[in-house]
């Protein structure tokens, strides 16, 4: 893994989560709102609607996610936020609050296709903790996949669980084969 930095995505970086993103949003439109938003929100969005609403994300207080950087390339990006930020957690039986502990969650990865499967997602998250530590949480929350074969990099786009673990994540719940809840105390 190279040397990588981590920043805020804050309104003077916005021309860099563009960059890193591409002109589909990084994948089918979806400029990191498909939790943000619901399905049938989103869906209306899909493409430039995202990008502007994303745009108005970036523009208030609290930064919904950190980009990584190699030098002066962007070459990753992780979504987390407070739970309560992402509407459509709040609708899944298989995500649904497994108490009444406050978290942040992690929703979202993407990185750039020539840094991928070389460790980016684990540095990511552990930026994350970080970062949410800094803001005051007490646990960081994630919702991962957990592979029983690989798949392509767009499938995965919420995390595998063996990065989550790498990072010192630990299961705390599962209502699905393929999909544990796992937490980091801060």
């Amino acid at each position: 893994m190279p040397k990588l930095t981590f920043h805020s995505l804050t309104p003077d970086r916005w021309s860099d989560f563009e960059l890193l993103f591409g002109k589909n949003g990084a994948c089918g439109g979806c400029w990191c709102m498909a939790w943000r938003l619901s399905r049938k929100e989103f869906s209306q969005n899909k493409g430039e609607g995202n990008k502007r609403a994303m745009k108005k994300i970036v523009q208030t207080k609290t930064p919904p996610g950190l980009l990584a950087y190699h030098g002066k390339a962007p070459v990753g990006w992780i979504a987390l936020a407070p739970r309560e930020t992402f509407v459509r957690l709040e609708g899944s039986r298989v995500l649904a609050p497994i108490d009444d502990e406050p978290v942040w969650s992690v929703i979202c990865f993407f990185v750039r296709k020539d840094y991928r499967k070389q460790g980016m997602t684990v540095e990511l998250l552990k930026a994350a903790a970080r970062f949410a530590k800094k803001n005051k949480a007490k646990i960081l929350e994630g919702y991962p996949y957990e592979l029983k074969k690989e798949l392509p990099a767009p499938f995965v786009w919420i995390g595998i669980a063996s990065a989550f673990r790498k990072a010192g994540f630990e299961e705390v719940a599962r209502r699905s084969e393929t999909r544990p809840i796992m937490r980091l105390a801060l």
